[in-house]
């Protein structure tokens, strides 16, 4: 665990941020793998199907993952103002929550993949391939939701390393079987949604015995777990749910642009998922950064320290736009390169060429907008960045995209990305300006120093 109250504001947060970018850039891997392998092994029309199922899953499961990391949230103020009998019912509180919830999200994806695959105007040359990988996500989403659980409790806690190690195992486990199960069974598609689940449950299964064995806070118990907190659940969910929203909000403009790009063919959105991917890679650094200063801001707010909420917020400004910009360059440069890694299609590399070209220009907006409003959740005000990413999606970038892909083909909806991060940004860093965030605190005693 790290006390994020103390010390060099800059320093903590990146420390604390380092673990969690090696963490995510783990998940970006691990995920990639399976493109790659699918990619190279089963063709265009296999990255396609995958490229095709991620938002639908990520739809169905964004509001529970949002709630979960309102959770975060409020297990760092409690744990910045000392209150650790809170904190152990805070924990528990959100395991209970995600155990209902992993059983309500696997029966409902079962159930509405098709159709909405169908809906977004998939392709029938991969319709059923993507139907078939969906479902086998879906009945692990158990595995999923319970590492991410165990992930946003100890990143409340101030500790970034441990859930490191976890994916880590997920990612070897992952890189191991991919192969195993696309070549050697035979499974194509279907084999790299197996190796997925199994790695996902064994990374779930190791986290859970670690945790028992060796923390200091809690233990995962069942009879605990029973025992949630009804106050505290309404005070997780109410911080959690406009982060929930803003999540499918994201995830239901991905379909949306799916849904256009499909309309352009298999090569379109194989290339869309290639670049994606290397997307995903690039965006890392800022996202981990943004989940460090949220953290940082909510154990700082708990403990009453303001003023280093405002120091550590300019100094990781600085650092994400730097990172930002360095990313862009070497996206823009090494283009055609990033993306033959995926395919080797002409057409495939010249679609993701336009992508990087074209979305790498916005990422220094894409690092404002998220360290902003990493700031903003952090002292538990979540309606806000839901709002902006509302704005930012629905009322600039699906209508910008639904418009220039008709004007200059696909290239209108690369651009459409970029424009909504402009927007999202802008909204973002005004509201930071107005201070009204810093109201919103959870904790609203004195905390005990």
């Amino acid at each position: 665990m790290r006390d994020l109250t103390k010390g060099n504001e800059a320093k903590q947060i990146v420390y604390f941020a380092i673990p969690m970018l090696l963490g995510n850039l783990l998940q970006t891997l691990y995920n990639t793998v399976d493109s790659i392998w699918v990619g190279k092994g089963v063709g265009e029309k296999g990255l396609a199907a995958v490229t095709v199922s991620f938002p639908i899953m990520f739809m169905l499961i964004s509001l529970i993952m949002g709630i979960t990391m309102g959770s975060s949230i409020v297990i760092s103020q409690y744990f910045g103002a000392k209150d650790y009998e809170n904190v152990t019912k805070s924990i528990n509180t959100t395991l209970y929550f995600l155990l209902i919830s992993s059983i309500v999200v696997t029966v409902l994806g079962i159930a509405v993949s098709k159709p909405i695959l169908i809906l977004i105007n998939t392709s029938k040359d991969i319709l059923n391939e993507a139907n078939n990988y969906l479902v086998i996500m879906f009945l692990g989403i158990i595995f999923m939701f319970g590492y991410n659980g165990v992930t946003a409790i100890l990143r409340g806690l101030g500790d970034s390393k441990t859930p490191l190690y976890f994916l880590l195992i997920a990612t070897i486990i992952n890189i191991i079987l991919d192969p195993i199960f696309i070549f050697a069974f035979k499974l194509g598609v279907v084999g790299a949604a197996v190796a997925t689940v199994i790695a996902q449950a064994v990374s779930f299964i190791f986290s859970i015995n670690y945790i028992n064995r060796k923390h200091e806070l809690f233990k995962i118990k069942l009879s605990k777990i029973k025992e949630a907190d009804k106050d505290l659940l309404k005070k997780i969910i109410k911080i959690g749910i406009p982060m929930g929203i803003q999540q499918t909000l994201v995830s239901l403009a991905m379909v949306f642009l799916n849904s256009i790009i499909n309309l352009f063919g298999v090569d379109a959105m194989a290339a869309y998922g290639a670049a994606g991917r290397i997307d995903s890679f690039m965006s890392m650094p800022i996202m981990s950064l943004s989940a460090a200063v949220s953290s940082f801001t909510g154990q700082n707010l708990g403990a009453n320290k303001k003023d280093r909420v405002v120091k550590g917020f300019r100094a990781t400004l600085v650092i994400a736009v730097g990172i930002s910009i360095l990313i862009a360059m070497l996206a823009i440069i090494f283009s055609s390169q990033l993306i033959s890694i995926f395919n080797t299609k002409r057409e495939v590399i010249d679609y993701g060429i336009g992508y990087l070209k074209i979305v790498g220009m916005f990422y220094f907006t894409f690092a404002i907008m998220f360290i902003v409003s990493g700031v903003i959740r952090g002292s538990g005000d979540t309606m806000v960045p839901m709002l902006t990413t509302l704005i930012g999606l629905w009322g600039v970038r699906v209508p910008l995209a639904q418009y220039l892909s008709k004007k200059i083909g696909i290239e209108g909806v690369w651009w459409s990305i970029g424009i909504g991060w402009v927007i999202g940004s802008t909204l973002n860093y005004i509201y930071y300006k107005t201070g009204r965030w810093e109201k919103k605190v959870v904790i609203k005693k004195p905390a005990k120093i």
